[in-house]
């Protein structure tokens, strides 16, 4: 599997697996009505993913304007799918982007760094659009 791709519908984000070159993201925004219908299919490529990359390095990227408790709690399993994988020697890195004006979408990513000893999380804030 080289990469997975699912195209940004009004209310599930785009994602974008570029397992090859080791570069994931989700971008958008993340309300779907069935999160398990949208987010299914995408634990099932990480967790394939992750399962063989030993030895890897992987960067992934998160570019989210706006999820609801239903995401927030996909967001967390796969989380916590890439902390157990760094912490069996796959080298993950997550880039939680936010525009400067978000304090939510920073705490958010605040949140969700303090529950991952092994993964290298980044707070990025990019320019506002």
């Amino acid at each position: 599997m080289d990469s997975f791709r699912i195209a940004a519908t009004e209310r599930s984000p785009e994602v974008d697996f570029d397992f090859d070159a080791g570069v994931l993201s989700l971008r958008g925004e993340s309300y779907p009505e069935d999160a398990s219908a949208v987010f299914g299919p995408v634990f099932a490529a990480l967790d394939d993913f992750l399962g063989r990359a030993d030895g890897r390095s992987l960067r992934f990227d998160f570019e989210l304007i706006y999820f609801n408790s239903s995401s927030a709690k996909a967001l967390m399993n796969m989380f916590q799918m890439m902390e157990t994988a760094a912490a069996r020697g796959v080298r993950i890195e997550v880039n939680w982007h936010f525009t400067p004006d978000d304090d939510t979408m920073k705490e958010f990513g605040e949140d969700f760094s303090e529950d991952l000893e092994h993964v290298s999380f980044n707070l990025v804030a990019a320019a506002a659009a």
